[in-house]
């Protein structure tokens, strides 16, 4: 194996699953149903709100802006958690009920790494809970053993655009950040990355399709598959269509971005 690329790490919300819109964003709108609050997160605005990274971050930044009188509650910071937990307990429900695939190419790579002896982990700011849901619910029960390291939620103190997340799974693998690549879907997660070092693959959404990926290798509509290549949307283009053809993300195309 060539040692360009030792680890792949992958964000999860938005890269691994389109979560945030159609999983997150009705979990969240059923816990404040569940707590009696007349909160209602729609579509645009909860667009907006993901600027922030952090589910609790996200409910105290919406309360700052939108329900000021809402901070006035005691043990504001305890109740915030409580509410997060609550979101948590209805987006794993979600996922255990099947609702929320993978997104194209996730599955192909991450066993086609496996195949090659390439370690892979998880760099994510959502908590532990929802990565093994979504893991278990479209890739097997025992698929969260797969993954070398599980970097997620409150394991480090600062939130994507920072770093943390990314040095604290790249100390654990003990590799450095020029033998891996990292899997994003945002402008925050892309900066996180770049600020770790790492050479990155940037899969959009519909969400941050039009965010700023300035410093990305590659910026694709998503992993690829066979019967259903990737649209190249910025990057090395010429590289990324000159594997044998193919249109869809795998060693080779990573190696070859490492060249």
């Amino acid at each position: 194996m060539d040692s360009k690329v030792r680890a792949v790490l992958f964000d999860v919300d938005g890269t691994l699953a389109d979560t945030e819109r159609d999983g997150h964003r009705p979990a969240f709108n059923a816990a404040f149903q569940e707590l009696g609050l007349d909160w209602e997160w729609d579509v645009d605005l909860y667009g907006k709100l993901l600027e922030i990274t952090g589910g609790k971050e996200r409910i105290l930044h919406f309360m700052e802006h939108h329900v000021p009188e809402e901070l006035n509650r005691s043990e504001l910071g305890e109740w915030i958690a409580r509410l997060h937990k609550i979101k948590t307990r209805h987006y794993v429900g979600m996922l255990e009920s099947g609702g929320i695939p993978l997104r194209p190419g996730v599955a192909r790579l991450i066993r086609h790494l496996r195949d090659r002896n390439i370690k892979i982990a998880i760099a994510t700011t959502t908590t532990p809970e929802n990565v093994t849901a979504l893991l278990k619910s479209t890739l097997g029960e025992d698929s969260p053993g797969w993954f070398d390291v599980i970097g997620a939620g409150d394991i480090v103190p600062g939130k994507k655009p920072a770093p943390d997340i990314y040095h604290w799974v790249l100390d654990q693998l003990k590799l450095p950040a020029e033998q891996c690549i990292a899997v994003e879907d945002s402008e925050n997660g892309l900066r996180a990355s770049l600020a770790a070092g790492l050479d990155t693959v940037v899969t959009v959404n519909g969400y941050t399709r039009f965010q700023d990926f300035t410093g990305a290798k590659l910026v694709l509509s998503d992993l690829g598959e066979p019967t259903k290549p990737f649209s190249v949307l910025e990057g090395e283009a010429g590289v990324a269509n000159g594997i044998n053809g193919s249109g869809w993300v795998d060693v080779d195309l990573m190696l070859k971005l490492k060249g």
